[in-house]
């Protein structure tokens, strides 16, 4: 049966700027060449003059781009690298992959963001790198993320998972220049996304930039010549093209997506008050990579919208400490109690640039209608 209100609609999107997308595949496929080509590098300049950022390196994908960047700082294994435990597993597995120690950090309610207490208490000589997520679009805490680091009197790297946030802003700053990299993904749901995977890092230190462009590139400087254990991690022509013709629009689109959330939030603040909707915090621009709710009836909920062709995910079920593959670093249900609690309740609505006002209007009168059934709650 048809959705009535998709979760996505790529299709919408591509039929706005077709005109624009089908110009640059055209040019890809007329020039013959798919790989390495001066579609990449000319993305890599655009992506990193639309960031302020001195140097974008293009990756086969946002994970590969934590992975690479991790392990162009030169750690060392047993390292730790603390990490929210609410975020994709991506953000964990860059730590893993590098034979570094993830250590699972509780989060904030408000923002989903690091826990500034907790993160105080994992802090450890061993400590060697943050990684702050801008969950859904939303930008963390990272003047007071970046304080703490100074207090410690360590050298501690801050890294930012910015897979989520193309084009958010931090005091005016767009987020991605504020650590030593950021991590961007291209997946094609992203509010920057491609039409298949894509990754890349910003960076504005050159020894990273560099140490990034050769272990994408089999370790090599000269090509044939391999310095170092590299792997391939190329984004190819036709996905660079696709997403230089996507950033011309991206700005139209956040802007879009800011309106799209602010008649969320006025709905159900209005018709469903049982609801957490996203917070807009001070001093931060967020994008809404992602509309996402909280309720303690979430899975009921989840439930009744698709019994009337309405389209929802969670983002995410299981905390990073309490999935099966992390079980070695011995956390432990109860250890991390307020990610837990987020993780029981959220739930990701439909949204998309292109979605209308009537659509969103027919998402919160059914969840007005489950909670009118439910007087009990």
């Amino acid at each position: 049966m048809k959705k009535i209100v998709p979760f996505v609609d790529l299709k919408e999107q591509y039929l706005s700027i077709q005109k624009d997308i089908d110009g640059a595949i055209h040019r890809v496929v007329s020039s013959g060449n798919f790989a390495q080509s001066e579609e990449v590098t000319s993305f890599e300049s655009e992506f990193a003059k639309y960031n302020n950022a001195k140097y974008c390196v293009s990756l086969n994908s946002g994970t590969d781009a934590l992975i690479l960047g991790l392990r162009a700082l030169n750690l060392q294994p047993g390292d730790e690298v603390i990490v929210p435990s609410f975020t994709f597993i991506a953000t964990a597995i860059a730590p893993v992959e590098n034979g570094l120690t993830p250590v699972f950090v509780d989060v904030d309610e408000r923002d989903y963001g690091l826990n500034l207490e907790d993160l105080q208490k994992k802090i450890t000589p061993k400590t060697k790198a943050i990684i702050c997520v801008h969950l859904y679009g939303q930008p963390d805490k990272i003047s007071e993320i970046q304080d703490i680091i100074r207090k410690t009197k360590q050298k501690i790297y801050l890294i930012e998972d910015a897979c989520q946030a193309h084009g958010a802003t931090y005091k005016g700053k767009r987020v991605g220049t504020f650590g030593a990299f950021s991590a961007f993904s291209f997946y094609p749901t992203k509010n920057l996304g491609a039409y298949g995977d894509g990754g890349a890092v910003i960076t504005n230190d050159k020894k990273i930039a560099d140490k990034i462009r050769s272990l994408k590139q089999y370790g090599e400087k000269i090509r044939y010549f391999s310095e170092e254990p590299g792997i391939n991690s190329r984004l190819d022509s036709l996905q660079a093209s696709i997403l230089r013709a996507k950033l011309k629009h991206l700005d139209r689109w956040n802007t879009k997506r800011k309106q799209l959330a602010q008649t969320y939030t006025e709905l159900l603040t209005k018709q469903t008050p049982f609801i957490i909707t996203p917070m807009a915090m001070k001093d931060r621009e967020h994008v809404y990579h992602l509309y996402v709710i909280r309720t303690k009836k979430r899975d009921e909920l989840q439930k009744y919208l698709a019994e009337k062709n309405i389209s929802s995910l969670i983002h995410y079920p299981r905390p990073l400490h309490l999935q099966k593959v992390y079980r070695r670093y011995g956390y432990k249900k109860g250890d991390l109690p307020i990610v837990e609690k987020v993780a029981s309740e959220v739930l990701s609505l439909p949204f998309y640039a292109e979605m209308t006002g009537e659509s969103v209007q027919t998402v919160v009168d059914t969840i007005e209608k489950f909670y009118t059934s439910k007087l009990n709650f």
